[in-house]
């Protein structure tokens, strides 16, 4: 007896082609899935592997070389000693306690990708990065290992062709000319604040706003000192580590959110080796840049900026000694053809007007013949990095 399509059981018996779509849909929804895996899996396989160096590498530590004997010196200040994994990987960083007790050893394990401050908000310090002190914000290197030199740094595109910085500094002297050289330079370019200026902390907010990265410049003996003077809290040779300590924290204090100083003259102070080691060994406790501004051919900086852990740069030409259009465009050309020599040059100059618009000029110019233009911690020789 022939049973109609109402007394069968339910789901057998089906029309062939029914079955056929279901099983045509769920081979269809296995291949995609197993396509997709096997892209993920491909990604993953081919991708650099920046976590499996097998030999960490000690590249840094703030209290310099060790003792006779192979005993860490003592040291009143907490030393960083950073263990890199490799390029792009993770770094350990042990922070070794202080000798009068003040602080406690810790290890860190961080990730260099996360270093960086975005650029939306790069205006806003970094609590981390900041001691409060009874004359304003200091830099001081965070207590996971972060320093001021690499959260403040602003990013670049990493690739090995001619590479230009161009420092512009006395910003914060004149307002006019302060506004007009943070409006009219393209964010590549960096700004120099003096510390004499007024409305620091505004303008660095304006212009880390606008995507500069910043220095500070601190006021150091000339040659000729005081008839040549750079004015309140300079550094001079003939003044005890403390004094010069307290002027260099003063000049600190001024702003945040700085990678690091560049000397303002100096020429005396800088070729000194008993007056540069203090500074430079608070800078690496702070973890901060040294730019020397290339003018003094006697300058230690060099010497001793890799025995504190500094990262340090000098400039390769001043820009505008002579303040005219032409005069200036011929030092950015000169700084262009060292770039295309050696992979990189850096020029600094001074926030006049003439000096802003040849730069914003040339720098338009530049890119199109294939000159990046980067900021200073971009071409830093960093002795954190080996």
């Amino acid at each position: 007896m022939q049973q109609d399509d109402l007394d069968k059981p339910l789901g057998q018996d089906l029309p062939s082609v029914r079955r056929g779509r279901r099983t045509n849909r769920i081979a269809a929804w296995g291949a995609a899935i197993g396509a997709l895996l096997m892209v993920v899996s491909l990604a993953i396989a081919i991708r650099e592997k920046p976590f499996r160096s097998m030999e960490p590498q000690i590249v840094a530590s703030d209290n310099g070389a060790k003792a006779k004997g192979g005993e860490q010196p003592k040291s009143k200040s907490p030393s960083v000693t950073v263990t890199s994994g490799g390029s792009g990987g993770p770094s350990i960083i042990k922070v070794n306690p202080s000798m009068d007790g003040t602080s406690t050893g810790a290890i860190v394990i961080t990730d260099p990708s996360a270093l960086h401050q975005d650029l939306r908000v790069a205006h806003i310090p970094d609590r981390a990065l900041i001691e409060d002190s009874s004359i304003g914000p200091l830099p001081i290197r965070a207590a996971d290992g972060r320093r001021p030199f690499d959260v403040y740094a602003r990013p670049w595109s990493g690739a090995r062709g001619a590479r230009v910085a161009i420092v512009i500094g006395g910003l914060g002297v004149s307002q006019t000319g302060t506004q007009s050289a943070i409006a009219a330079l393209p964010p590549e370019v960096t700004l120099a604040f003096a510390s004499q200026g007024n409305s620091i902390g505004r303008w660095m907010q304006e212009g880390r706003r606008t995507g500069h990265e910043v220095i500070m410049q601190v006021p150091l003996e000339p040659f000729d000192f005081p008839n040549v003077n750079p004015g309140r809290h300079t550094l001079t040779v003939s003044a005890s580590p403390e004094e010069n300590i307290d002027n260099l924290l003063w000049t600190l204090s001024r702003t945040t959110n700085y990678t690091g100083v560049m000397n303002y003259m100096g020429a005396r102070f800088t070729s000194d080796v008993e007056a540069m080691q203090p500074l430079m060994s608070e800078l690496g406790k702070r973890g901060l840049l040294y730019l020397d501004d290339g003018t003094s051919a006697r300058s230690v900086a060099a010497q001793l900026a890799p025995e504190s852990g500094v990262p340090f740069l000098a400039a390769d030409a001043v820009i505008d000694a002579v303040q005219e259009r032409t005069a200036i465009l011929d030092k950015l050309d000169q700084l262009e053809r060292i770039a295309r020599a050696k992979g990189y040059a850096v020029g600094t100059g001074s926030a006049f007007g003439v000096t802003v618009e040849a730069v914003r000029t040339w720098a338009a110019e530049a890119r199109r013949r294939g000159i990046e233009i980067v900021p200073v911690s971009a071409l830093a020789q960093d002795p954190q990095q080996g």
